[in-house]
């Protein structure tokens, strides 16, 4: 397989971030190279620096080991100092990355520069999100889906750490794959790696639930009908609230996320986005209520899945409401 373009991989990496729900910056000024550094946008005006080196993942070589993908590297690496560096591959056939250690790499030698991975553990993040393929020599790589990239940048030092451990490695697999972990076994942990599994099995759990709700609804808003890679799937009972769920039925596909959580707007339970009367005059009496007329034109008769065992369940919708204090 030939290396795949500069570009293709920035653009690759930034809709991955975008698919994961953040908005993100490329900040070289050249395609080519490495590292090839991004600024995420998180919540609450937060951001983060990071810097990427990767290559073009590519079958190793040897006919004996058909399923061994490896990249390589072919510069040192420096650390960024105020933010998140990562060592990665990306697969273009297949639209996935892989995530290797860093700490083990780091070191670059001509004659060590290839990094391995099981090509079986990419494929299966299709399915998962987050994979992990051990090493003969222990390493772990790590499968990565385009919408669990931001997870892996902001876990990567721990998954690859904390991973090699015999007691952490089946617990993480099992949190990806949305199996039932039992409670004693989290608890046996060392303190460490009881956090990694735990939130490890929570974003995994908002991805699945996501990835849901996004495939439900075509990638299509449910208030707009516009897809433009905009939607983004939101709990219709917050998380939090007593008898949320991330079942399907739970979900929206909202480019009015924000508007949606901040209760300006609420789905009633004949499935139309009503404008939320109080929150408005809230908004007329501090005199920020500009634009309101065209905000509310979108609102009504919401877009529905295709499929009813997959549409808004009243009973989310009526303790959602309740729970907001709307409708």
């Amino acid at each position: 397989m030939a290396a795949t373009s500069s570009s293709e991989i920035v653009n690759a990496i930034l809709r991955a971030i975008e698919e994961s729900g953040y908005p993100a910056a490329f900040l070289n000024n050249r395609l080519a190279g490495n590292p090839k550094k991004f600024a995420i946008s998180l919540p609450e005006n937060k951001a983060v620096g990071v810097w990427v080196y990767i290559w073009t993942l590519t079958h190793g070589g040897r006919a004996s080991l058909p399923d061994e993908y490896r990249i390589q590297m072919t510069s040192r690496v420096q650390m960024n100092p105020l933010g998140l560096t990562v060592l990665m591959g990306y697969e273009p056939n297949l639209g996935l990355f892989a995530g290797f250690d860093l700490e083990r790499h780091k070191t670059f030698t001509g004659d060590s520069n290839s990094v391995q991975i099981d090509i079986h553990a990419v494929r299966q993040a299709l399915d998962q999100g987050l994979t992990f393929n051990r090493k003969s020599n222990d390493e772990i790589a790590i499968g990565v889906r385009p919408d669990h990239i931001v997870d892996y940048f902001n876990n990567a030092g721990e998954l690859h750490r904390l991973g090699r451990f015999a007691d952490t490695l089946p617990l993480l697999a099992k949190a990806t794959a949305q199996q039932p972990i039992a409670p004693a076994d989290i608890a046996a942990l060392a303190a460490p790696r009881r956090v990694i599994v735990e939130t490890i099995k929570r974003l995994s759990r908002l991805g699945s639930f996501r990835q849901q709700v996004l495939q439900a609804y075509g990638s299509r808003c449910a208030v707009t009908r516009a897809q433009l890679r905009l939607v983004d799937a939101a709990h219709i009972l917050p998380v939090g609230a007593p008898n949320s769920s991330d079942d399907v039925r739970n979900g929206l596909a909202p480019t009015y996320h924000r508007a949606y959580d901040a209760g300006l707007i609420y789905l009633d339970e004949k499935f139309a986005m009503q404008i939320n009367k109080s929150r408005v005059g809230e908004l007329q009496a501090i005199k920020l209520d500009g634009g309101l007329k065209e905000f509310q034109s979108n609102l009504g008769k919401i877009h529905l899945p295709a499929d009813k065992r997959q549409w808004p369940e009243p009973a989310f919708i009526k303790r959602a409401n309740k729970y907001r204090h709307v409708g």
